[in-house]
């Protein structure tokens, strides 16, 4: 019986869905195990696998130039016509980002058939990243190297016999994909290789496998090869898009080169890996005195206890899990980093104005530097067309965000009459505020962030120039958008909406601090900016313009965002706006059951130190059957549309409702669920540069404080608050009362 948390999920059959394949990944390459020893697939992915769309010259790849007609709508917008921005378009079609997709499979084939599958059991040990299945004398074992960047599957039993290829079949791929196949015999065993041509583009991707044999024989049986008698096959898979064609013989020479010693490859490989994985998985832990027995249990067999808090602490370990698995290159798609089908929802892109901003919520707190250094390098590669976004769209100098993107365009052009995404301002500030959460926890500015803000600031210069009635009147955020609602009496494109009055004044705000010689300016303009508005059923308004009525049932919270991520609105600091944010949350229904409104809804729950509030929202994802066996997610309740939302999501809900920090500010055990009534939560990040290890019972609660940097800090408790000047370097041991 397990007395600690389990760091790993199991299974008793292999997966007969990829939505069930257990998961690794390096934030590059990832791979789907399904750990059928008949027939062994493995589905390798890549983030930069994305599906040109054979556009031609790409014209409605970039933003519509509409900067000449934007002082006419906004004289409308302010003049009364609720419905101007309706036509703010250049007339083109809803156009999707370029789709995320997979590979190809591996294969490895037993051609005698089903075997027996005596003593059977698959596993994933998160702390490593290696999916393993095995039975009787057979053991295969799957992981991607974060050291080398390399999918590695080493299959060992007596007397192998097994046909192995690359398989491109999978669902949704296009007829037209021009497949290419080579195998050739090599010392080591043999080289395989996978072309794939889109369907009317130079664009190619290219999978090469190098296969080592240890024993028996290896002949050609095209596509691939047969392997007869040995004791065990070792496969190093890398995926490369390009144009014209790769260089297989070299990418086949590097991964030779990763076999140092033939005898002890896997091990060597796996002892690389390992310290640059396991180091940052076991960070944080949580453990909530879980039942040894239920611990036990395989992981589809623990979904079906939804109020276990062994299924709680597991889903815990396997979100951490996953969202650094599938950070690195980019931060997580909609799916992560896996998909088994051309055909992924939503394009499986990064969608900013929710889904990855919750995705990536733990980052700072949960100490993952890896996934807020992925969401860096994403930014800063499309910085240049988020320039191209301000100037096109609103003739300014800075950035602008685009609501969607396939990693690789950040120009905005997916947005349509329902959905005027082109709009939306408030993207760059959501998406540099986890970098900035990063440095608030080292203590040391980044002049990469800095230079971002700066010009996020410089956007707001420029585009804030409408003023409300009269001539001292606040600025008006015109036009403005409230992802992805409408009010109840207006179109899509409103004035004042209140994510974008956040967003602009904590924009300018932070930029202000990061850069003292330009902090006047900047935050006399966001001073400017108007109040939110309290509307008559006592709610936070969605739409700070009077006249405008709120539409409650609705997946986003956009309006909350000032609560969560920002700090704008808390119960310490403005009470009524707290009260009035509250309220609207009250008032706010779930419409589709979608996944990560359930979340989002539990996030802003727990800024408001409402458990009650954030159990419930939980709940409906606990009881809503969202987690396939995989531990992976699905965007609708029954496992429908695969999804990364509540999976890498729900690790941020337990860290909310337990630790909350701001630069000055530690708030402990702010908003616990009322069904988990002891639990310890250790390694816990804060953004005034302490770790904190919390320990918590029905008789009170521990709490020690290692601070890294000497500050003085208020520390908020259910008793109230107090100062709390910490040391760094002196740890701090603090008792609590939890009734």
């Amino acid at each position: 019986m397990s007395a600690a948390p389990v760091h790993g999920t199991w299974e008793p059959r292999p997966a007969a869905r990829w939505e069930d394949a257990f998961l690794s990944g390096n934030g590059h390459h990832g791979a789907l195990v399904f750990g059928d020893p008949d027939d062994d697939r493995t589905v390798v992915t890549h983030h930069t696998l994305v599906r040109p769309n054979g556009d031609g010259d790409g014209r409605h790849r970039l933003p519509p130039r509409l900067a000449d007609g934007l002082a006419g709508l906004q004289d409308r917008l302010l003049a009364g016509d609720a419905t101007a921005a309706e036509d703010f378009t250049d007339g083109r079609p809803l156009q999707w980002v370029r789709p995320f997709h997979p590979a190809f499979q591996i294969r490895l084939g037993r051609p005698d058939g089903a075997g027996d599958r005596t003593g059977y059991r698959r596993t994933v040990d998160f702390a490593t990243g290696v999916a393993e299945a095995s039975r009787a004398g057979w053991t295969s074992r799957v992981f991607v190297s974060r050291a080398d960047d390399v999918v590695v599957q080493h299959v060992t039993g007596p007397g192998l016999t097994l046909g192995i290829a690359l398989d491109h079949r999978l669902p949704g791929a296009p007829t037209g994909l021009g497949v290419g196949h080579g195998a050739v015999l090599t010392p080591e065993g043999a080289l395989l290789s996978l072309r794939a041509r889109y369907p009317g583009t130079d664009r190619a991707y290219t999978g090469v496998t190098l296969v080592a044999v240890t024993g028996g024989a290896v002949t050609l049986a095209p596509p691939g090869v047969r392997i007869a008698g040995a004791r065990s096959v070792l496969l190093l898979t890398r995926v490369r898009r390009h144009t014209g064609e790769a260089d297989v013989a070299a990418e086949g020479r590097a991964l030779r080169d990763l076999l140092d010693d033939g005898r002890r490859a896997y091990d060597d490989l796996l002892a690389r890996h390992l310290p640059l994985h396991r180091t940052a998985y076991a960070r944080v832990t949580l453990d909530l005195a879980a039942d040894p027995h239920e611990r036990e249990l395989p992981g589809s067999e623990l979904l079906a206890r939804p109020r276990s808090a062994a299924l709680l602490e597991r889903l815990f370990a396997a979100g951490r899990y996953h969202l650094l698995s599938s950070s690195g290159l980019c931060p997580p798609r909609l799916t992560g980093l896996w998909t088994g089908d051309w055909d992924t929802a939503w394009s499986g892109a990064f969608t900013n104005d929710a889904n990855l901003n919750l995705q990536t919520a733990s980052a700072a707190a949960a100490a993952l530097p890896e996934v807020t250094g992925a969401l860096a390098a994403l930014i800063r590669r499309q910085l240049p067309d988020w320039r191209d976004n301000a100037r096109a769209v609103f003739g300014t100098r800075g950035v602008v965000a685009p609501a969607h993107t396939d990693g690789e365009s950040g120009h905005s052009y997916h947005f349509s009459r329902e959905y005027p995404l082109h709009l939306w301002t408030a993207g760059a500030d959501w998406l540099l505020k986890p970098l900035v959460d990063h440095d608030e926890t080292r203590g040391e500015q980044d002049p990469r962030t800095a230079a971002a803000l700066a010009e996020v600031a410089l956007f707001y210069e420029d585009f804030l120039t409408r003023t409300g009635p009269g001539p001292d009147g606040p600025l008006v955020v015109v036009p403005s958008y409230s992802p992805e609602n409408r009010p109840a009496n207006a179109s899509w494109g409103a004035l004042n909406a209140a994510m974008d009055l956040s967003a602009a004044r904590h924009a300018l705000l932070t930029a202000a601090a990061y850069h003292p010689e330009h902090a006047d300016r900047w935050r006399s303009l966001a001073e400017r900016l108007p109040p939110h508005r309290i509307n008559a059923d006592g709610a936070l308004a969605e739409w700070a313009w009077p006249g405008l009525d709120d539409s409650y049932d609705h997946r986003h919270l956009s309006h909350l965002y000032g609560v969560w991520p920002l700090d704008e609105i808390t119960p310490y600091d403005t009470p009524e706006l707290a009260a009035a944010a509250h309220r609207a949350l009250e008032l706010r229904g779930a419409e589709n059951d979608s996944a990560h409104g359930h979340l989002h809804h539990a996030l802003i729950a727990a800024r408001l130190r409402d458990g009650e509030r954030v159990a419930h929202a939980l709940g409906q994802v606990l009881d809503g059957d969202f987690f396939h066996a995989s531990l992976m997610s699905a965007h609708y309740p029954r496992r429908d549309v695969y999804n990364a939302d509540a999976a890498h999501t729900l690790p941020a809900v337990l860290i909310e409702a337990l630790v909350q920090s701001t630069p000055d500010r530690l708030v402990l055990l702010p908003a616990p669920p009322p069904a988990l009534p002891s639990g310890q939560l250790c390694g816990i990040r804060t953004r005034f540069g302490a770790g904190v290890d919390l320990t918590w019972s029905p008789d009170g609660a521990t709490a020690v404080v290692r601070p890294t940097r000497t500050h003085r800090i208020h520390l908020w408790t259910s008793a109230g608050a107090e100062p709390l000047d910490l040391v760094a370097g002196e740890d701090r041991v603090l008792a609590l009362k939890t009734r």
